[in-house]
């Protein structure tokens, strides 16, 4: 229900919206992504939308993209996660630093999301894990070949795993590897690694 509402912006706050939609207004509790990528008050969007409902209540929450209500709902499946912790986890970090976090099983950063704390974040990344390595890390890969998919997911984890084995922490490791993916989403894990030690040692 409401896979997307589209209307006219009305008012928005940093993780609010009200959407003019014919005269009706609709309050969507947004991620930050949402927010940032909305058009000035007054002008026409489209935002793609769930509907929350409770016995005490109905809430609508609004999303960037596909691939992040996608990301919401597999949070939002894991027992003891709320609608409104997953729109948090969602607001702690971009959605492909949260997807390559719980490919990496990095506990640290999953923890650094409001509400969040190390049993979830272990529970979040084991249950996640093989769902978005097939589903939703495709989404950070757009332009490539699907039959290419499987082996950059194995590249990343391969990166990350010698850098740890250098001495890194997974976090480090992750946000280095990330960094250096964006760049170039063909890279093997090999190359992964140098231009990640090249930006840690930059930084």
């Amino acid at each position: 229900m409401y896979a997307f509402i589209e209307g006219l912006v009305d008012e928005k706050t940093g993780t609010e919206l009200v959407l003019n939609v014919n005269g009706v207004g609709y309050q969507v509790l947004c991620t930050q992504a949402a927010i940032s990528s909305l058009p000035p008050k007054g002008e026409f969007t489209r935002v793609h939308t769930w509907l929350s409902v409770r016995e005490d209540a109905m809430e609508l929450f609004g999303f960037h993209s596909r691939e992040e209500r996608a990301m919401f709902f597999n949070l939002n499946s894991i027992s003891g996660i709320g609608p409104r912790t997953a729109l948090n986890i969602l607001n702690s970090m971009p959605l492909k630093d949260l997807t390559l976090a719980i490919l990496t099983e990095d506990v640290q950063m999953l923890s650094r999301a409001p509400g969040i704390g190390k049993k979830t974040a272990q529970r979040i990344a084991l249950e996640l894990k093989d769902r978005l390595s097939k589903d939703d890390f495709t989404s950070g890969l757009s332009g490539m070949p699907s039959g290419t998919v499987s082996a950059q997911v194995g590249a990343v984890g391969e990166a990350v795993q010698a850098l740890t084995a250098l001495g890194y922490s997974q976090s480090e490791a992750a946000l280095a590897v990330s960094r250096a993916h964006q760049g170039n989403a063909d890279l093997q894990a090999d190359e992964l690694v140098r231009q990640a030690l090249r930006s840690m040692m930059k930084g």
